[in-house]
């Protein structure tokens, strides 16, 4: 049994996507994305600037432009996924895998989600807490907050590694309560705003619409969506995961041990973020950012 996995905004980085945009079949698919996304991305992965690159607007175009090159490559290969997942926007990615989008529809909505994202107010932040529990980060999380000033875990990437999204002076109260809780590390996010956090809830709107007004297909395999962990192949609940997604926690604890006795897990994109995270639960995944990787993995021989 094969999995695909798709990395998320949190993995660009200058330089990304290039041994994709040399493959034949990754390079058109970029292309595609250079013609479709309201900036070409090819230039800004290859070359930055990094401030750029990083912006939402950017960095989610970007992400999901190598996702589905690198998707794009295994499928010339006969690499086809039997459940997918994906981490935040990586969603995206994965509901192309799974059928239910094709490739310009998926660039099509993931420019929208990121221009109604750009286009809040920026009154929020991000912070990873390492070296707690997730309740432990919760109970700090509810210390932290106060009226008017939300503050949520946004994500879950490990038992460890939480994720603390919201009001930017609950999220610098919150640091200081990990601190002195015994937090192993706590770094702060470069991102532009508190993503998976009520913050968020201004772009909700246009987000279902965007959601409910695009075409989509069952999917052809189980998708896992964030907001629920759970395998499931109804569309109508594929549907209402992606848009809570925008405002509700990644499950991606969850998530990894849904897709834990998967034969073969592959991280496609230009990442090894959930590689990494896969293997600190003791599950082998490997990524499409080692091209030998790829050129290891081999279509199913079917069933005698």
């Amino acid at each position: 049994m094969i999995g695909f996995v798709f990395p998320g905004q949190g993995t660009v980085r200058v330089g990304m996507g290039g041994w994709l945009r040399r493959d034949p079949a990754g390079a058109a698919v970029v292309a595609r994305a250079d013609e479709l996304l309201p900036e070409p991305v090819s230039g800004l992965c290859a070359r930055g600037p990094l401030d750029k690159l990083v912006d939402t607007l950017h960095a989610q175009p970007a992400v999901t432009a190598c996702n589905l090159a690198a998707l794009a490559v295994l499928r010339e290969r006969g690499v086809e996924p039997e459940v997918v997942a994906g981490h935040s926007v990586g969603e995206v990615s994965a509901l192309c895998a799974a059928g239910v989008l094709d490739v310009d529809t998926a660039l099509r909505l993931v420019a929208t989600r990121a221009r109604l994202m750009a286009d809040l107010p920026t009154t929020g932040g991000m912070t990873a807490v390492l070296g707690l529990t997730l309740r432990r980060v919760e109970e700090l999380a509810a210390e932290a907050a106060r009226p008017g000033e939300p503050l949520v875990v946004g994500l879950e990437n490990a038992s460890d590694h939480a994720v603390v999204s919201g009001a930017t002076a609950a999220v610098d109260r919150l640091a200081a309560l990990a601190g002195e809780a015994g937090a192993r590390k706590v770094v702060a996010l470069k991102v532009s705003n508190a993503f998976h956090s009520p913050l968020m809830a201004g772009a909700l709107d246009g987000w279902a619409e965007a959601v409910r007004g695009t075409p989509m297909r069952p999917p052809r395999v189980p998708v896992v969506p964030n907001a629920t962990a759970e395998p499931t192949t109804d569309l109508s609940t594929i549907v209402d995961a992606l848009i809570a997604q925008l405002t509700a926690r990644v499950r991606w604890t969850e998530t990894m041990g849904v897709l834990a006795d998967v034969e073969t897990l592959v991280e496609v994109g230009d990442s090894k973020v959930l590689a990494g995270l896969l293997r600190g639960v003791g599950v082998r995944c490997v990524s499409t950012a080692d091209p030998a990787a790829v050129r290891r993995l081999r279509r199913p021989e079917p069933a005698a």
